[in-house]
């Protein structure tokens, strides 16, 4: 367990650069770490077995710790570094309307190489970072592992993707700034939704693994990364919306592609006995 440091001075070093963590979407890249807050993320954080490099607490939260999945002292046993600072202090750190008065600094991932072969999401300049936290949780509930962000797409450690995302960046390998000529690496197949070409998602026999392409909340997937796509879907929307939000459409597709998955795991009696109706 690391023994706490108490900080009271603004102009601390460490509090310098979590500032600047906690306001610039960019700044974990140069800094090489980011920052995250709150019982949930932090909780999160740890059930993935990650090593917080600074557990930083709110003073209130210390002395009197505020009922939570964790107390103070748990979280301080995880982490290399333990600071306490007064309150008003983390209320210049917090993103929140009401601070969570508990939060990490970690390391961002080292291992970022692009997998091949595996189940992937492809964000084609994503913008909202609401939408960017959203589609990762859906790439986590349903099986894919791999988010690969093209540039112009939202940063992916920025604080408001890491809240939107509630955890689960924790548990997928991200890659983003890439070029669309990088995708000449992965061995899946492109699946590209459409509202003028392809078949409905729920018809359809979806390739697994595969690499859904998640487009722009306006333009919608690029002629360039749709021309590489070998299969094209639809979502029918009988109620006459023109479109959906990307993050809603993500969600649907890849809970089909999930569906797809989960019957082909099927045992050989149990398949047979759907297949007839039981």
């Amino acid at each position: 367990m690391s023994e706490p440091v108490f900080v009271t001075s603004r102009e601390n070093t460490l509090l310098k650069e979590l500032r600047k963590l906690s306001t610039d979407n960019t700044a974990y890249r140069k800094a090489g770490r980011f920052w995250i807050e709150g019982d949930h993320l932090c909780s999160a954080a740890l059930h993935r077995g990650l090593t917080p490099a600074v557990l930083v607490v709110a003073e209130s939260f210390w002395q009197n710790p505020k009922s939570g999945p964790l107390a103070p002292v748990e979280y301080a046993r995880a982490a290399i570094k333990t600071i306490v600072i007064p309150d008003a202090l983390f209320r210049e750190l917090s993103g929140l309307e009401s601070p969570a008065k508990v939060g990490f600094v970690l390391d961002l991932p080292l291992d970022t190489a692009l997998q091949p072969k595996a189940a992937t999401v492809i964000l084609d300049r994503v913008q909202d970072a609401g939408n960017v936290g959203s589609i990762l949780r859906s790439a986590g509930a349903f099986g894919f592992r791999q988010v690969l962000a093209l540039k112009g797409t939202a940063a992916l450690w920025s604080p408001k993707v890491l809240r939107a995302g509630m955890g689960a960046h924790f548990g997928l390998t991200l890659v983003e700034g890439l070029a669309l000529s990088d995708l000449d690496a992965l061995a899946v197949p492109l699946v590209v939704t459409s509202s003028h070409q392809g078949d409905l998602v729920q018809q359809l026999v979806l390739p697994h693994p595969c690499a859904w392409a998640m487009g722009h909340e306006g333009q919608g997937v690029s002629s360039e990364l749709m021309a590489r796509a070998s299969v094209f879907a639809r979502i029918g929307q009988p109620g006459g919306e023109e479109s959906l939000n990307v993050a809603a459409a993500a969600a649907i597709c890849l809970h089909a592609s999930s569906l797809r998955l989960s019957s082909s795991r099927l045992p050989a009696t149990l398949e047979a006995y759907s297949n007839q109706g039981g």
